[in-house]
């Protein structure tokens, strides 16, 4: 079966071809880094990251961009509740997000715009916009667009617009997908915003939080690209919104395939904090959670359907989990590396046409651990032939870069050396150069290195 997704944007399951042969160009919306991402984010990164490694094992070359919100209505309360500068609160919100992202063992994006870094490229398309008379200033010095200027707003969430005589508006960068107005591409400064202002053609404001995106994209990857990811809370008014200003500055098609991933609930229905299951990654760690057992509690239902993450079910994913990993110290007593040519078992070629139909990643595991059952078996009851060792190593390997699941030499951290760590991190979220320092001396007495990297803290033996 060749590679075929489902299109949010036409509502059919479609072939998928590159707009360059051999070449994908991938968006997928970051976090807003006003605070700590939780579960319920990472389900749809993991969505997006095993999309990518797909499209990767496939023989793609992958182009990811993926935007960090940095300015946005969330962004700014946040740093005014705190009484802070903006930037303090979003770089210690992208630093812990990076770190999650690598404790997930999600593979890093190519570019990771900030929507600081491009406003001059916003300004250039809201002039386009407000040219083409698709977008019109306030009195307060916000600009608009247009909503009944084009014609085919609404068919990504299947809006149907009514004819209004006089326009409604909206600032709020979130609303309701039964009223939709025209919406701020540019927000006139208030009070409120302190010191985040920028200069602009028709009076200081801020951008609005969906023309970030579109420059962004624009900027990073063309008018015109291949795949636009997120959850379905983005489809409105966010992706909408997108597709709206970026076709009518640029009059290209904006992008050929829109693939959304489905809520996630928490046992069994919403997550929230008054409820106690509301879980960011530090909680999970703090729960006894590794990173592949959230990956495979995630990725066992489709992304276009809703999944139940649950503590209880940490037991059950962690058993799967070293199964995987005890068959691959299996394949290694038995030299399957030394013995692998690359070929794969027959029944790889179901797990492949399961990957290619929408990644239908249940099936896909489901044939998976089927077979490993059974390999499992023949190799301890040796009745399994060299060729056949090493095809399974090959399927195995060719598995894990997919999904994930097997751990491989992690490195065994005393629990002294993780809080010294940790108070490292904290130490740097606080700005206190001279405390992380001594923390690094320190770790290097105890025989531990550290590095900062953009993902965060990388600790290695020294």
């Amino acid at each position: 079966m060749a590679l075929q997704f489902y299109n949010s944007y036409t509502r059919t399951k479609e072939s998928f071809k590159p707009i360059h042969e051999g070449k994908v160009g991938l968006y997928t919306c970051g976090p807003t880094v006003y605070d700590f991402a939780h579960i319920g984010n990472f389900r749809t990164f993991i969505f997006e990251d095993i999309l990518k490694r797909w499209l990767l094992h496939s023989g793609y070359e992958v182009k990811h961009v993926m935007n960090i919100t940095d300015v946005d209505d969330k962004t700014i309360k946040k740093a005014g509740d705190k009484g802070v500068r903006l930037q303090e609160i979003t770089e210690r919100y992208t630093s812990h997000f990076m770190e999650d992202l690598e404790w997930l063992k999600i593979i890093p994006a190519d570019h990771f715009p900030r929507a600081t870094d491009y406003i001059p490229t916003m300004i250039k398309m809201i002039e386009i916009l407000i040219k083409k008379e698709m977008a019109y200033r306030e009195d307060d010095g916000s600009i608009y667009f247009n909503i009944q200027s084009f014609p085919e707003y609404g068919q990504l969430t299947n809006i149907k617009l009514v004819e209004q005589k006089q326009s409604n508006r909206v600032q709020d960068d979130e609303y309701d997908k039964e009223s939709p107005q025209d919406f701020a591409l540019w927000k006139g400064w208030k009070e409120e915003d302190g010191d985040t202002v920028w200069d602009a053609p028709w009076g200081k404001g801020r951008p609005g939080w969906h023309i970030e995106c579109s420059a962004m994209s624009s900027d990073t990857l063309g008018d015109h690209f291949d795949i636009h990811c997120g959850g379905v809370d983005n489809m409105f008014p966010h992706h909408e919104n997108e597709i709206a200003q970026s076709k009518c500055a640029t009059g290209k098609k904006f992008v050929n395939y829109w693939l959304h991933s489905e809520f996630l609930l928490v046992d069994g229905g919403k997550m929230s904090k008054s409820l106690g299951n509301f879980y960011r990654i530090a909680d999970l760690k703090d729960l006894g959670f590794s990173a592949e057992s959230i990956r495979y509690q995630l990725l066992s239902g489709h992304y276009r359907t809703k999944i139940s993450f649950s503590v209880d079910k940490k037991h059950e994913s962690d058993k799967i989990v070293q199964r995987m990993t005890d068959f691959h110290s299996l394949l290694e007593r038995n030299n399957a590396g030394q013995l692998s040519d690359g070929s794969f078992p027959d029944v790889y070629e179901a797990f492949k046409a399961s990957m290619n139909d929408d990644l239908d990643t249940p099936r896909a595991l489901a044939i998976f651990l089927e077979w490993m059952k059974s390999a499992n078996k023949r190799i301890t009851d040796i009745r399994i032939t060299d060729t056949e060792i090493g095809q399974a190593w090959a399927f195995l390997s060719s598995f894990n870069s997919i999904f994930g699941f097997v751990k491989e030499g992690e490195l065994d951290i005393p629990d002294e050396i993780q809080l010294l760590l940790n108070s490292r991190r904290q130490a740097r979220d606080e700005k206190d150069w001279a405390r992380s320092d001594a923390l690094r001396t320190t770790l290097r007495k105890h025989g531990w290195k550290v590095e900062d990297t953009q993902y965060g803290q990388k600790l290695k033996k020294a």
